[in-house]
């Protein structure tokens, strides 16, 4: 089209919130036993590319017409985008092709489609933009070229008058100087929006046609979020205003592309670190084609902020207690090109690398080499710490092989002290735990354990034996490799080796222990099958969670009761160490046990003391008061005075005779028992 872009607010939804997506044609909530699945069971209608019988029948007025601002308004030729779902028993369409132009759809597809076409109609009946249902004061438009073009005319299938001039002689237009077109649809009660149907203008003198739009979806007509894709973001936003309380969104950077990375943040006091609280993490979609934890992700936020509002204890001590991001898209280009194409299509690697072709999750710096560098040449702890390995200078170079994606990833991950995180992946069934890479050069598998490998193969197995199927022996392999028999968990390295995983790094370089899970065979399931894999892994997904509150916790402080921040928290028998927030306060995990803990800072006395951690979930608080020692002293003294020496006031030291030297007498004004000087 040579006309302006055209921008359509579709529906501004003003009646309320969702505990899913859009839902409620007919204005009221659909029912569903489990509630928390309603955002799953209505998302397909966003991807779906509807049969030529249900793109003329289902959406026939589910959406106002469009035309250009440069060639006037009427329009007669319909096309469609994105299609209505309304039950688990419709979703038999798999293609989740963006455009009708782009969509390839076999016989098949489209006798599915068809084969369900009542029950898709009686489920979502039509807005009533055509039946007059929408009255004309809900309709409202960025501009109109005249009165009789203007937003009440908006209509599907409205007929032109046979003059140009005639108040009525068509469908809406906007004004010809109009660079940023838009028209909105009051829906005045939850609704759930199916799909955009466009006219173009087909007359007499002129013809033009919509090519191109965008749908934005409001709650309050104010602020507005782009519907795409699945619209991962307005899920996030609609969650935030069912509990803004306990919500937050944020993003951490940018795609190559230019997509934000959103995380979003449940705590009871989001945007803010609590003294004392841990800090969690999920992440997912590293590789862009493995959908699966994107959808876990978007479902788990739901699910607790449902069961936060409901009162389910066990949801409220873990939101108030801990302070949880989560990372539904770590890499959205990757998303995209595997989206486009669809479930069945898009096979095994389509989608996985970046834009520019890198693998996230293996483009961390390589700090295992430097640290075993490090022990073989004795150097720690004199040069150099077991922990909190720094990142070389080469890998922050502007010229190195970085995704712009990893290096928001490690920005973040320096900013907030974790402690415990997941990275959700698919195509196997298994929880990996570092370290991934073999110490052994040349060796492609091989058992590479760290100082916590107890302690990693605990949280490995939390994940995989509630995890419904992971531990079923009698399941069958997703590949080649059987890892029930293993529990299924598996240490990164003796599976295959890699350098520069996120697992890796994040051990090494900060606080936080991070196991890879891999949640379910297929990497991008039909929307069919989500229902299962969601019960699959939603108590995993919480369990996993709440081995934050595991170990040891406390506050390091000096004499004054301040808390000294990165402090070392040192455990006898593991030669790994951690250390203290900005506020002084730590958390280490470790399996139940008597352990002898030691916390040492720059300028003061290290302290030590037994800590016992219990069978018990729940955090043993041990605590440490530290002392400022005598060196720290005398250098903030000589800092005081600029590093001079100190010149104290001196008293003039009397001179003895002889004779009162071999008396023991002092001089003319002691006493006989000398005189010291200054």
């Amino acid at each position: 089209m040579s006309g302006p872009h055209l921008t359509l607010f579709a529906l501004a939804l003003l009646g309320g919130l969702l505990a899913g997506y859009l839902e409620l044609s007919h204005g009221h909530v659909a029912e569903d036993e489990n509630y928390y699945m309603q955002e799953l069971l209505s998302r397909e209608h966003y991807h779906q590319v509807p049969g030529a019988e249900e793109q003329a029948q289902t959406h026939r007025d589910h959406s106002p017409s469009q035309t250009t601002a440069k060639k006037g308004a009427k329009g007669k030729a319909p096309s469609s985008r994105q299609t209505d779902k309304a039950t688990p028993e419709a979703k038999t369409v798999k293609n989740r092709n963006k455009n009708t132009e782009k969509s390839k759809k076999s016989p098949n597809m489209i006798s599915e489609g068809d084969a369900q076409y009542k029950q898709i109609q009686e489920e979502c009946p039509p807005m009533g933009l055509e039946t007059l249902k929408i009255d004309d004061f809900q309709l409202h438009a960025s501009t109109m070229r005249r009165y009789g073009l203007g937003a009440h005319r908006g209509r599907l299938n409205i007929q032109a008058a046979l003059y140009e001039d005639d108040l009525y002689d068509g469908g809406w237009c906007a004004g010809r100087l109009d660079p940023l077109q838009w028209f909105e649809v009051d829906a005045r009660r939850l609704t759930k929006f199916t799909g955009v149907i466009t006219q173009g203008r087909n007359s007499l003198w002129s013809s033009d046609w919509v090519t191109s739009y965008k749908i934005l979806v409001s709650n309050d007509s104010h602020t507005w979020v782009t519907l795409k894709n699945g619209s991962e973001e307005l899920l996030m936003k609609l969650v935030n205003e069912m509990c803004p309380n306990i919500t937050r969104i944020y993003n951490i950077g940018k795609s190559q592309n230019g997509l934000k990375l959103y995380a979003f943040e449940i705590s009871d006091n989001p945007g803010e670190h609590e003294l004392g609280e841990p800090e969690f993490r999920y992440t997912t979609g590293s590789h862009g084609n493995e959908v699966l934890g994107r959808e876990l992700l978007l479902l788990l936020m739901q699910f607790i902020c449902q069961e936060y509002l409901s009162g389910n204890p066990r949801i409220r001590h873990l939101v108030d207690e801990t302070r949880i991001h989560l990372l539904p898209s770590v890499n959205p280009d990757g998303y995209e090109k595997a989206f486009e194409v669809g479930s069945e299509l898009s096979g095994w690697s389509l989608g996985r690398w970046t834009q520019d072709g890198i693998d996230i999750h293996h483009n961390f710096p390589d700090l295992n080499s430097i640290l075993w560098e490090a022990e073989a040449r004795k150097w720690i702890p004199r040069k150099m710490f077991n922990h909190q390995v720094p990142i070389p200078d080469w890998y922050q170079s502007k010229n190195a092989t970085v995704a712009v994606e990893t290096r928001a990833l490690v920005a973040w991950m320096e900013k907030i002290s974790f402690v415990l995180g997941g990275n959700l992946q698919g195509g196997e069934l298994v929880v990996t735990f570092p370290y991934d890479k073999t110490r052994s050069q040349g060796v492609i598998r091989e058992q590479t354990p760290t100082p916590d490998d107890h302690v990693f193969r605990w949280l490995a197995f939390s994940y995989a034996s509630t995890h419904r199927l992971m531990t079923d022996a009698s399941r069958r392999v997703c590949h080649s490799e059987d890892f029930a028999k293993e529990d299924s968990t598996i240490n990164g390295a003796s599976w295959h080796t890699a350098a520069g995983s996120m697992n890796d790094f994040s051990y090494l370089h900060t606080n936080c222990f991070e196991l890879s899970m891999f949640v379910g065979c297929d990497k991008f399931p039909h929307e069919s099958e989500l229902p299962e894999e969601w019960e699959n892994n939603r108590e995993s997904l919480l369990v996993f969670m709440e081995q934050v509150h595991r170990g040891i916790k406390g506050i390091v402080r000096d004499v004054q009761g301040r808390g000294i921040a990165n402090a070392i928290i040192s455990v006898d028998g593991i030669s790994h160490d951690i250390r203290t927030a900005s506020d002084g306060d730590y958390w280490r995990l470790l399996n139940p046990g008597e352990y002898r803990v030691t916390a040492r800072a720059e300028g003061y006395s290290p302290s030590s003391k037994k800590c016992e951690v219990g069978y018990d979930m729940g955090a043993t608080r041990c605590d440490f008061t530290v002392g400022r020692t005598n060196l720290s002293r005398i250098k903030e003294i000589m800092e005081k005075f600029g590093k001079q020496p100190i010149r104290l006031p001196v008293r003039p030291f009397p001179i003895r005779t002889p004779q009162q030297r071999r008396l023991g007498r002092g001089g003319p004004t002691s006493k006989g028992d000398g005189v010291t000087g200054g």
